[in-house]
């Protein structure tokens, strides 16, 4: 099991606070390419795949990936604490605080809400490193959209930690994928895998 030790992965202290900065940042939160999906997707994943060293990694990924959940919650509610109904009216953030005051709650930058589906635990090893290599390359992506826009540095260096960490997790994945296609090239797997497919021929 895990041993909890209660601070962040990197520091976040925001000075100044800024919803408007909170709504795009809550996207990492619970929007299609954040750090829930990712942690959920990587945790699901690791109980049908068939190698340990494999399983492992997707197990310390998936935790890390909950500690990134942390660590953008804390961005968010560092951003938005104590606003005035004032400040919350100006930025455009009263729609979001007429449904959930100032908590924390996962949804995209375009308001809309977290949805299992939007990744997959398939139970192929190839299928599913594929795309977990995709789901970081995306996470990449809306960080580097993120810090095109965001030029305060109390929020772009934690957001710049993230970046970085979403590059060695798919640096990971495609060493996890080469793992199972050693594996696997051996018994034709692109043709058949013979752990199912019973009379598919494949040795």
């Amino acid at each position: 099991m895990w041993n909890y030790e209660k601070r962040l992965q990197y520091p976040i202290n925001i000075k100044e606070t800024n919803p408007k900065l909170a709504m795009l940042i809550i996207s990492q939160y619970g929007g299609p390419d954040g750090e829930l999906g990712a942690s959920l997707r990587y945790l699901s994943q690791r109980y049908s795949i068939p190698y340990r060293e494999v399983a492992g990694l997707l197990t310390d990924i998936g935790t890390e990936e909950l500690a990134h959940l942390e660590m953008v919650s804390t961005m968010v509610h560092q951003l938005t604490r104590n606003l005035t109904p004032e400040e919350i009216q100006s930025s455009g953030f009263a729609p979001y605080y007429v449904d959930h005051t100032l908590a924390v709650w996962p949804q995209a930058a375009g308001g809309v809400p977290f949805n299992a589906c939007q990744f997959q635990s398939k139970g192929d090893p190839i299928t599913d490193l594929v795309e977990d290599m995709a789901a970081e390359q995306k996470a990449r992506t809306t960080y580097d959209n993120l810090l095109r826009i965001i030029k305060d540095p109390d929020v772009a260096d934690p957001l710049r930690f993230l970046r970085a960490r979403e590059v060695i997790h798919f640096q990971r994945f495609g060493e996890a994928l080469r793992i199972v296609q050693e594996h696997l090239d051996s018994k034709n797997f692109y043709q058949c895998n013979p752990a199912i497919d019973k009379n598919c021929g494949c040795k």
